[in-house]
């Protein structure tokens, strides 16, 4: 698989482990991938470390860069979102302009530390409602990927889990999907952008769950054939 016939990836806030998880993944699958920060310092860590554990795993080239989250915007051709909830709006409102036309994949879930374990919305109904709201329709602004384990997206191998995928425009939350696959696992359309508060919701629920048993768990949707 190359990069000449795929969209360059580019994860904001792409420095901890759901977004390192994520572009390890869809860099082994053939994307070329950019992650951003808010210091080009910290994004050149974080993709030293990564090729660091991609030559571990014996894969030999992958394209990964490290910019500013503003460049790393304007670069992708879809911009994934990885940073806490505190930090979404302000990080959104420095790369508005930079995401017109395009796909923004929105990872955030509200939690509200230190009761991550509670469900508590915001005001806007759901994180993926804000960013739609905050940006305007101009951005396809699709939730997924809330209630995988940023552990096993680290992991090398497959991901047991399935991805909730909620977004306004079918075309967007389809090219979605085949990001989602291309890191392992099953994507499901799940409805408007709406939906994203189910989805954000059942991370705590999940948080709760891991604390009682002692895992990473994730879920899986039932009735539907491979």
């Amino acid at each position: 698989m190359t990069t000449d016939t795929l969209p360059v990836l580019a994860i904001l806030g792409g420095t901890g482990d759901l977004g390192t998880g994520l572009a390890r993944r869809w860099a082994q699958a053939g994307y070329e991938v950019i992650i951003g920060s808010r210091t080009l310092d910290k994004a050149e860590t974080a993709v030293a470390d990564l090729h660091e554990v991609m030559a571990e795993r014996g894969v030999a080239e992958v394209s990964v860069r490290a910019m500013e989250n503003l460049a790393a915007a304007e670069a992708g051709d879809i911009v994934a979102i990885t940073v806490p909830f505190s930090h979404q709006a302000a990080t959104l409102e420095l790369v508005k302009p930079a995401l017109q036309g395009k796909i923004l994949v929105d990872v955030t879930v509200p939690l509200v530390p230190p009761r991550v374990g509670r469900v508590q919305l915001p005001e806007g109904g759901s994180a993926g409602q804000i960013a739609q709201d905050l940006l305007g329709e101009d951005v396809a602004v699709v939730s997924a990927f809330q209630n995988v384990a940023a552990a096993h997206l680290q992991e090398g191998s497959g991901v047991d889990c399935d991805v909730l995928v909620c977004g306004n425009k079918k075309d967007a939350r389809e090219q979605v999907i085949k990001l989602v696959e291309a890191a392992g696992m099953r994507g499901f359309h799940a409805g408007m952008i709406n939906n994203a508060a189910a989805a954000e919701a059942l991370t705590s629920v999940l948080i709760v769950i891991n604390k009682q048993y002692s895992c990473h768990a994730g879920i899986r949707i039932t009735g539907i054939g491979d």
